[in-house]
């Protein structure tokens, strides 16, 4: 999983924006929950509870409430808001039972209001440990949490599993789920399966093998673990899946872990008692330093296994050999379609390599795939097997030459949720037109620290040219696509100015909702695509909706908060968008009402001012592959910040070595989550990036930026 790509570096965050309670429209309470979540409640999901990530098993986002709808949506107005105290992207989707909304907020705190006045009833705050986001890809969120019995579970940052009374918001029990805690880190939703809690976690750039496990709810011991990848031929396999996967990986894999991570998509199917989950790419991205060869599974994949005992049922790998980041980690959905004249049960799945897929839920058998973006590192799929044909171009290590991919590693499609509606039979999907390049790195080693991708990122950062910058805008944009599973084409499309909008929810009522990166949270008629209403959230939106009711009137609630891996990593693109900022909050809306957010704060961007460059060219050559390698998937490729974290071009401390050195070496900013580099880098490796953002900042000063 990931974005740019070579390896995490100075983090430092953003102020803290203040809590507070904005209330309008009905302040009628409800009591905090008192009835249990159970495995038939969530399988039938009452029409106005939100029970699961996705509302409930199906993972359809589809509810069937209908009070909005095409006709009243018009009137549709914000009843309350809360602002977040996580300056940091917003994007979990929040669950409500029995009159209570939960949700979670980034750096895994959690928080549960009345669903109807928006009170806030009780706040759970995990303490993640700051210096956690060095080993973390995409920014420190977190996208949601399960409700089962009595409780509510929420997976940390850092790694643990963490129970908590669903009354109250007391820890219950707490465990740490993963193998470590410097290569693995845990971003996704809990997910419930036959009373057990599963959880899987990330870190496929670190050096993390990758697993998805299942734990007793009420005591957090684990009952099964699956892992995705083989382990080291030399200690033996745990089961015959492994042993067979192994035959598909060449080199010493195990050394780096292997990747595989199941850092996202779980899905339960009751049917056919079988548990489906996405894997994300094999580590290192580039192949060749740990002389990997073959499909390498099962990374990059959908697979199956029992939902009692963890035992390997079927797999579809997506994107053999995956050298590009093509996670399957986006959300997979569980429907009835008519195929062929034959009702069909099938698992379907729009993962980051541009490809529709179809498949047999029970058996995991191919039935279609079609192309919902545009794509450039295959040829086409085999119509028989599924299997992509993959462009000699886009093996870029063995071509020696930089490949600039459609899709990137963005994503056509990421893990913003996509919805489904049985009425209308189409899928909605946020997708982004984002390319990427590779290029292999040349004599490439792993590190002590940050990301291990074996690519060259200082190769192919972004020219501070003018017109390659606006080249590469304008190719860059998003799309929300209606598409139509069966006849794999698109029914609709409604495009963005730029990717990574928000995911989707669909209704009975005809609707489609959707938050953008420009801050428009939007509805659309689920038939044609036609706008009907919006609103002005004041930060960019990437999570999901999700519409609950209570005394019969319904509401609509979204996470607002601009962040991820589009604002840290990509540079000068970050706000293709528009100039977007982080103001994190949780908005609920009703029919009728008239709440009002207060205006925005003035921004305080600090004028691009560097000191003049006297540095030497070999300094910036040096401190341009260290830049990539160590900082610009947080501080931004070619040194070109987004919205969240500083943007060394600006920042005051580039302009004394001491200051700098500081930082990166000392670790003066620790408590922020920039930990100190000294395992990797020395002083001249530090002085070489200083001396590299300084020419950069000068360069984007004489361009105007």
């Amino acid at each position: 999983m990931g974005m740019r790509f070579t390896t995490f570096a100075l983090a430092a965050l953003l102020p803290l924006s203040a809590c507070n309670i904005t209330g309008a429209g009905d302040t009628a309470g409800s009591a905090p929950a008192t009835q249990g979540v159970t495995d038939a409640l969530i399988a039938a999901t009452p029409e106005g509870e939100w029970l699961s990530y996705g509302r409930d098993y199906n993972e359809q986002r589809f509810s069937p409430l209908t009070q909005i709808n095409d006709t009243t949506v018009k009137d549709l107005g914000l009843a309350w808001s809360h602002d977040l105290e996580t300056a940091r992207g917003q994007e979990a989707t929040p669950l409500m039972h029995d009159g209570v909304l939960y949700t979670t907020t980034a750096w895994s705190l959690v928080k549960a209001f009345d669903a109807a006045s928006g009170k806030l009833l009780w706040s759970y705050d995990p303490k993640v440990p700051r210096e956690t986001l060095v080993r973390v890809c995409c920014d420190a969120v977190n996208r949601g949490a399960a409700l089962y019995g009595d409780k509510l579970f929420v997976g940390a940052l850092d790694g643990r599993l963490i129970a908590l009374d669903a009354k109250t918001g007391k820890e219950v029990w707490a465990k740490t789920v993963v193998p470590d805690q410097q290569s693995y880190s845990i971003t996704g939703a809990p997910r419930i399966a036959k009373g057990k809690v599963l959880i899987g976690s990330g870190g496929a750039e670190y050096r993390a093998r990758g697993s998805i496990a299942a734990f007793d709810p009420e005591t957090g011991n684990e009952l099964w673990r699956f892992h995705t990848v083989p382990g080291d031929p030399s200690k033996g396999f745990e089961n015959p899946a492994m042993e067979r996967a192994a035959k598909t990986w060449t080199g010493k894999w195990w050394e780096l872990g292997g990747g595989g991570t199941v850092w996202d998509s779980i899905t339960y199917d009751p049917t056919t008692n079988l548990v489906l989950f996405g894997t994300g790419n094999a580590e290192p991205w580039n192949p060749a330093p740990v002389g990997r060869e073959g499909d390498s599974l099962y990374t990059s994949s959908i697979v199956a296994v029992n939902a009692d005992t963890g035992e390997y049922a079927w797999h579809f790998q997506e994107t053999p050999e995956d050298r590009w980041d093509f996670d399957s980690n986006a959300q997979i959905t569980i429907a009835e379609l008519t195929i062929d004249g034959k009702q069909r049960h099938v698992a379907l799945h729009a993962p980051k390599n541009g490809y529709f897929y179809v498949l047999d839920a029970k058996t995991g058998e191919f039935i279609s795939a079609g192309s919902f973006a545009e794509q450039n590192w295959t040829t086409g799929i085999d119509p028989k097997t599924g299997r992509p044909q993959i462009a000699e171009a886009a093996r870029y290590e063995k071509t020696g030459v930089p490949f600039i991919s459609m899709p990137g590693a963005l994503g056509a499609h990421s893990w913003q949720p996509m919805s489904f509606s049985p009425k209308t039979g189409l899928v909605y999907i946020p997708v982004n037109n984002a390319a990427f390049p590779y290029a292999a790195a040349k004599d490439w080693k792993p590190s002590a620290i940050g990301f291990q991708t074996g690519t060259d990122g200082g190769k192919v950062a972004m020219p501070a040219d003018k017109a390659a910058r606006e080249g590469a805008a304008a190719a860059t944009t998003g799309a929300l696509v209606a598409w139509d599973p069966v006849a794999q084409k698109a029914a609709w499309t409604v495009p963005y100015k730029g990717p990574w909008n928000g995911g989707t929810l669909a209704t009975a009522g005809n609707l489609v909702f959707q938050g953008s990166a420009a801050g428009d949270f939007a509805a659309f008629s689920a038939d044609k695509g036609a706008k009907l209403w919006s609103f002005p959230a004041q930060s960019g939106i990437i999570a999901a909706p999700m519409t609950y009711s209570v005394k019969g009137e319904q509401y609509v609630a979204i996470m607002v908060g601009w962040g991820g891996v589009w604002d840290l990593a990509v540079g000068t693109l970050a706000n293709k968008s528009g100039s977007v900022r982080n103001i994190s909050r949780l908005l609920v809306f009703k029919l009728g009402a008239k709440g009002q957010l207060p205006p925005l704060p003035p921004s305080n961007k600090l004028v691009l001012d560097p000191p003049a460059f006297r540095g030497k060219p070999e300094q910036v050559a040096a401190g341009g592959d260290h830049y990539a390698r160590y900082c610009s998937v947080c501080h931004g490729d070619a040194a070109v910040a987004g919205g969240l974290v500083p943007d060394l071009r600006r920042s005051g401390s580039i302009g004394s070595p001491d200051a700098f050195s500081a930082v990166v070496l000392e670790g003066a900013l620790k408590h922020n989550g920039m930990v100190s580099f000294s395992s990797a880098l020395n002083a001249d490796d530090v002085e070489a990036i200083r001396q590299y953002v300084i020419k950069r900042a000068n360069e984007d000063k004489a361009l105007g930026g």
